[in-house]
C-alpha cells in the first residue's frame, strides 16, 4: 500500500503577477520590437492587473528598458554564456529582476522570489527558474557591478559615439544619466497670466518660463482644468521655440509639421492668426481634438509643408522639423535598440527642404524658428549653417533672458541646445528633453 505523502505545495511568492507582466513587456519590446505602449496592450498578464499592481509592473518595465544596456553590461559578468544565447523570456525576467534590485531598490527577498515565481507561471521561461534565482541572488550581492558600468552603456555603441561626438563627453554622460530618471510631466497653460494660481491648484512646481511641473502623473485627465482646455501636456523644453517668436498677437504665422499641437496651441493662445500645417491625417485629427478642447482658433491644413504655400506672405514660421528624435529617447528608450543608424542620414535633406519652403512663405524680415528634438549637429547647427550660406537667411541670435531658466543652454552662435550639463555639479538645472533651436530672419 502506498504511503501517504507528507508533501505540501510550496506557497507562491507574493507579487509574481506584477513581475510576470513587467517581464512580458520587456520581452515584447526587446525581442519582438514593440514599443512599450503597444506591449501593454498585447500582454495578457499586464491587462489582467489593476491599480497599484499595474502601475508597479509598468514601473519595473520602464526602469529596465531605460537602463537595459547597463543592466546587460553588468549581468554579462554573472553568467557563463553570452546573454544573446539565453532564451529571450528568461533574459527578460533577468532584466526585470535586476531593475528592481539596482534601480528601484526593492528588497532582495521580494525581488528575487517573486521574479522566480513569475518564471514558474510563464511556460516559455519555466525551465530558466534556477538560472534566474542564481543570477539575481548574485546581482543582489554585487550591486556595484551596475554602479560601475559605463553611463553611456544605456545606448548602443553607435549612438553613444554619435552623442559623444555631438555633445562632448561630459554632456553625453549627463544625458545618459538623465535617461535613468522617469521623465517629468510638464504642462503649458492657455493663459499664462495665472501660472502661480494653477500651480497651487494642481500641486505642481512653477518653472521659470511659466510651465508647471506636476508631481504625479496619475489621473491627468481628471485634474482641474484639463476638460476645460486650460492646459495641455508639453515638456518644458518643447515650449521654448514659441517663446523665441516674441510678441505674436495679430501676426500671420504658420506652424509646419504642427501635430500633435503643443506649439500650435501656444501660438494661437498668444493671439496670432495661425495656419497649422500637417501632412498626416491621423495626426491632424489629434491636433483638431486638442484645438477643440482648448477652444483655440487656427486654420488646420492637411498638406506637405514642402509644397504648401500661404495665400499671402507670412510674418513668421515655426518649423519643428522631422528628425531622429535622439533628444527624447528617454521617453521611448526601447526604440534605439532596433534602429538602423543608416536611416538617420535622410533627415538633413528633409529639414533643408522644409527650410527652403519656409523661405518662400515669409516676407522679407520675417522670422523662422527652427527646432529639432535631437542634439545631432547634422540635423541642427549644420542644417542652419547651410541655410544661411545659401543667402536667404541670417541668424538672429537668442540672448540671455529670452528663454527664462535656460540661459545655460545658449550656444556660442546664439542658438539654444537644452542638453544637460554635468548633473552632479548643477542640481538646479531643469531636467528636460534635449532640443536644438535657432532663430533666423528672411533676408
Amino acid at each position: 500500500m502506498a504511503r501517504a505523502s507528507n508533501y505540501r505545495a510550496r506557497p507562491e511568492a507574493a507579487g509574481w503577477q506584477s513581475r510576470l507582466a513587467a517581464a512580458q513587456l520587456v520581452w515584447a519590446a526587446m525581442a519582438k520590437g514593440e514599443d512599450l505602449e503597444s506591449a501593454m496592450g498585447s500582454s495578457p498578464a499586464y491587462r489582467s492587473l489593476e491599480g497599484a499592481d499595474r502601475g508597479f509592473a509598468r514601473a519595473i518595465a520602464s526602469a529596465a528598458l531605460r537602463a537595459v544596456g547597463r543592466i546587460d553590461w553588468a549581468l554579462g559578468g554573472m553568467v557563463q554564456r553570452p546573454l544573446a544565447d539565453i532564451e529571450p523570456p528568461v533574459l527578460a525576467l533577468l532584466r526585470a529582476g535586476a531593475a528592481q534590485l539596482w534601480l528601484m531598490k526593492v528588497a532582495e527577498h521580494a525581488a528575487v522570489s517573486a521574479t522566480v515565481e513569475a518564471a514558474a507561471h510563464w511556460d516559455v521561461a519555466r525551465r530558466g527558474g534556477g538560472l534566474i534565482n542564481a543570477v539575481l541572488r548574485r546581482a543582489a550581492r554585487e550591486s556595484g557591478a551596475f554602479e560601475s558600468s559605463p553611463a553611456e552603456a544605456v545606448w548602443p555603441d553607435w549612438l553613444a559615439a554619435k552623442l559623444r561626438s555631438g555633445l562632448g563627453a561630459e554632456r553625453a554622460g549627463a544625458m545618459a544619466l538623465l535617461q535613468l530618471e522617469e521623465p517629468a510631466i510638464d504642462i503649458t497653460l492657455r493663459d499664462a497670466g495665472d501660472a502661480a494660481g494653477w500651480s497651487d491648484r494642481l500641486g505642481g512646481a512653477l518653472l521659470p518660463n511659466g510651465s508647471i511641473r506636476l508631481l504625479d502623473g496619475a489621473g491627468l485627465t481628471e485634474l482641474p482644468g484639463y476638460a476645460e482646455g486650460e492646459w495641455w501636456l508639453q515638456d518644458v523644453a518643447a515650449s521654448l521655440p514659441v517663446a523665441l517668436l516674441g510678441e505674436v498677437a495679430g501676426l500671420a504665422i504658420a506652424d509646419l509639421c504642427a501635430a500633435p499641437g503643443g506649439k500650435a496651441m501656444q501660438i494661437a493662445a498668444r493671439g496670432a492668426r495661425l495656419s497649422a500645417v500637417e501632412m498626416s491625417a491621423p495626426r491632424l485629427e489629434r491636433l483638431r481634438e486638442n484645438a477643440a478642447r482648448t477652444r483655440l482658433s487656427m486654420d488646420l491644413i492637411q498638406a506637405d509643408a514642402r509644397t504648401w504655400r500661404p495665400q499671402a506672405l507670412l510674418d513668421a514660421v515655426l518649423l519643428d522639423a522631422p528628425c531622429s528624435a535622439l533628444g527624447v529617447i528617454r521617453r521611448h528608450p526601447e526604440g534605439v535598440w532596433r534602429r538602423d543608424p543608416k536611416d538617420l542620414a535622410r533627415y538633413p535633406m528633409i529639414q533643408r527642404a522644409l527650410i527652403d519652403a519656409a523661405a518662400a512663405m515669409l516676407r522679407q524680415g520675417g522670422t523662422l524658428i527652427y527646432s529639432v528634438c535631437t542634439p545631432s549637429p547634422e540635423e541642427g547647427r549644420e542644417v542652419v549653417e547651410a541655410a544661411i550660406s545659401g543667402g536667404a537667411w541670417r541668424r538672429r541670435p537668442v540672448v540671455a533672458g529670452e528663454a527664462r531658466g535656460f540661459d545655460h543652454s545658449l550656444t556660442p552662435d546664439g542658438d539654444l541646445l537644452t542638453a544637460p550639463a554635468a548633473i552632479a555639479s548643477d542640481a538646479a538645472q531643469i531636467r528636460c528633453d534635449v532640443i536644438y533651436m535657432a532663430r533666423l530672419e528672411r533676408t
